[in-house]
């Protein structure tokens, strides 16, 4: 059997469809399969690979750091330098107040620990989520998922969270001294790029501090320049009481992290002791790699180009099947009239070596997330491809 048929029968399916590319090598926005075809990456992994495929800086970070050590001890007991440096580096670039990171081996970690942080910190528990957002997978993320066909499957979930409209006023009426947090991506991804009023934010931090309710603010997808700021919660001038990252944090290596104060972290060393624990959270090369993709990022300025590469693909990708375009930085979604004609497309281009996909809540619109670094003549040549698949049939 070939690899793709050792695929298909033994790494479990989440699909009927699954694209089944054969990569066997990635360099910056490139990636290439099994017969050497090269693909132009407009997706970075979901958001991951912000600073390109296999960056050298990144990579030799994590050769480093193979000639120390592995795994040593579960998190948090050892003291070991790429967690230390990295926590140092993330706090010193974001507000006073979040001073403490615990890492985590996924965005999806990142929100249960951030949402049983909350409950243990409030003593309360009703929950604040929003239609067609996404969190994550596991069953606590699931709770918070914004869409009964992805929750109904797997009930019971947990009890008392409350589904509210993005951008909705009653959202703030719903706020009370008996919810717990409100948890939110500071732009829905997974709804196709859906930004909030700015008035609205900043209503609903005021109350959560009125009331004593935490704001969890997800920047999974948001987060390390992708919206043209390093962070996507300085677009609304709102600073939340927890930060959940992932993806693009650990440089291509699987890493996640929630980020609060020093005193509210607190919580998880009393009553219970060892509150919340992980044995592989903060892996040493995962932090090490990602220690050395967020310093590309800084040193580079990466985000001070992200808004004029915005502007090109909304400049270029005109056509009358592209009904509109919504956008923040490098995060795109490109609604067409239906699924069926964006699929049609997404397919398309794939033929001919660009790689885009859909959004889960937003299936009509096409996903534009690519490596921050693409270049300007590398954006005309996958506009020019997509928009070739517009005008055919």
């Amino acid at each position: 059997m070939n690899q793709r048929e050792l695929f298909l029968r033994h790494i479990a399916q989440t699909s009927l469809a699954p694209l089944a590319l054969e990569i066997v090598k990635a360099e910056g926005v490139y990636l290439f399969d099994e017969r050497r075809k090269r693909y132009l990456d407009l997706i970075g992994g979901i958001s991951v690979a912000n600073v390109g495929h296999r960056h050298p800086n990144v990579l030799e970070a994590i050769k480093k750091q193979l000639d120390s050590y592995l795994h040593i001890m579960v998190y948090g007991e050892f003291v070991e330098s790429p967690q230390v440096q990295y926590a140092k580096l993330l706090t010193e670039h974001l507000p006073p107040s979040l001073n403490s990171v615990y890492f985590t081996n996924s965005g999806a970690e990142a929100t249960e620990g951030a949402m049983k942080l909350a409950k243990r910190i409030s003593n309360r528990t009703r929950i604040i989520a929003f239609e067609n957002a996404y969190h994550g997978s596991t069953q606590g993320a699931l709770s918070v998922i914004g869409s009964e066909y992805w929750r109904n499957a797997f009930r019971p979930l947990l009890p008392d969270v409350l589904h509210l409209k993005y951008n909705s006023p009653e959202v703030i009426d719903e706020i009370t001294e008996e919810t717990a947090c409100v948890i939110m991506e500071t732009i829905q991804g997974e709804a196709g790029i859906i930004i909030p009023e700015s008035d609205w934010i900043k209503a609903i931090r005021k109350k959560c501090t009125d009331t004593g309710t935490l704001l969890l603010l997800d920047e999974i997808q948001a987060g390390f320049g992708r919206t043209g700021k390093i962070w996507g919660f300085e677009h609304f001038e709102v600073i939340p009481d927890i930060l959940l990252l992932g993806k693009a944090l650990g440089g291509g290596m699987p890493l996640g992290a929630f980020i609060a104060d020093r005193k509210l972290m607190a919580a998880f060393t009393v009553q219970p002791e060892l509150g919340h624990i992980t044995t592989f959270g903060g892996h040493p090369v995962s932090c090490a790699a990602g220690l050395a993709a967020l310093k590309v990022i800084l040193n580079e300025k990466v985000w001070e180009d992200v808004s004029a590469k915005e502007n090109l693909f909304r400049t270029l990708l005109i056509h009358p099947k592209i009904k509109s375009i919504r956008s923040m930085g490098l995060w795109m979604a490109i609604r067409f009239d239906s699924f069926e004609t964006n699929k049609r497309i997404i397919d398309a281009c794939l033929r001919e070596a660009v790689l885009t996909d859909w959004f889960l809540f937003a299936p009509d619109c096409m996903r534009i997330s690519p490596p921050l670094n693409i270049t300007v003549d590398q954006i005309q040549q996958a506009a020019e491809i997509i928009l070739k698949n517009c005008a055919a049939g």
